[in-house]
């Protein structure tokens, strides 16, 4: 088989496909190494770092589109295309390379959460699960049959980061596990039924809090933009960058966004409740505490957050069956 994948949530499946003797994992492709951090230093994907160590080729291409990208892979004749968070589009001539199939290890229970964002979607939704699904891959953007697909239980306490470390894990054991079967021919993928909802890439504009919307909202918002693009709002002119938060029950009252300090945190006046800032981040500065916040008068009684909203995004979750 060939490996697609290029962040941390490819490395699991990865792993357990190259140290498994039922596998012979010859390349892996990945994204090209980016400018990343302040000083725009090169950067490997995570991919590629598991791949040299596991002494696996490395190939990584900026496109698929031409024939001269896509003859390395033809070369390597393959029964399989495994693909985990690649990044590119597979087309027609790409997806007919590999004599069995090309599969793709999709963090959700398709048909929910299709697309680009299904972690941080699931969380946003207050889902208490969701899951992997191995697809066979066709030309419409994770519509193909499914061939096994394995839970995962939402926790209260669930960032993108925490979830998609368990759901990683996940797509290991599924791609060990369902592909065997599937490759003989022994399993067959089922169409997916109804009910698909799409799911777009997130956006810097995705972590803005709207003091408007129910406590319990933000506070989901809050834990699914966490690591990027993070949740945020504005105090005066400057970002306000919020990394945990925690409701509390009771009706709030006064103007949303209005600070209320109490014992020493500060809340935020929501919706309907207020939302305690645990772990704030203020621009230039490192994290800090709510209640250092408040020592230091960062934030005070009567503060107002939350100004001009960004420009709309389309919504990040549509219906499209």
């Amino acid at each position: 088989m060939v490996f697609f994948g290029t962040p941390e949530f490819a490395v699991p499946p990865l792993e357990a496909l190259a140290t498994d003797p039922a596998f012979q994992v010859v390349t892996a492709v990945t994204q090209p190494d980016r400018p990343s951090g302040r000083g725009r230093r090169m950067d490997s994907s995570a991919v590629k770092r598991s791949a040299e160590a596991l002494q696996i080729p490395v190939y990584q291409p900026s496109t698929l589109r031409d024939a001269a990208s896509r003859r390395p892979l033809e070369e390597m004749d393959a029964d399989l295309f495994v693909v985990a968070a690649y990044g590119l589009i597979f087309g027609p001539k790409t997806l007919a390379i590999p004599r069995v199939a090309c599969v793709n290890l999709h963090a959700s229970l398709l048909p929910r959460y299709r697309g680009a964002s299904p972690i941080s979607a699931a969380i946003l939704a207050g889902d208490d699960r969701t899951g992997v699904s191995l697809m066979v891959m066709e030309q419409g953007l994770d519509t193909g049959p499914v061939i096994s697909a394995i839970a995962e239980e939402i926790r209260s306490d669930d960032t993108a980061t925490s979830l998609t470390s368990r759901l990683a894990a996940r797509a290991a054991v599924l791609a060990t596990e369902g592909l065997p079967p599937f490759a003989r021919g022994e399993m067959s993928a089922v169409p997916q039924p109804s009910g698909a909802t799409l799911t777009r890439p997130l956006a810097k504009s995705d972590g803005w809090l709207d003091w408007e919307r129910p406590a319990e909202a933000l506070e989901r918002q809050v834990r699914a933009m966490w690591p990027w693009p993070r949740a945020w709002t504005t105090f005066g002119d400057d970002a306000l960058q919020v990394h945990q938060a925690t409701v509390v029950p009771g009706t709030a009252g006064g103007v949303p966004g209005t600070v209320r300090v109490d014992r020493g945190m500060p809340a935020i006046v929501c919706g309907n409740e207020l939302l305690r800032l645990d772990l704030v981040q203020f621009p230039g500065s490192r994290a800090v505490g709510g209640s250092d916040a408040v020592r230091g008068r960062r934030l005070r009684d009567g503060d107002v957050l939350g100004g001009s909203p960004p420009p709309p995004q389309p919504p990040l979750l549509v219906e499209v069956e």
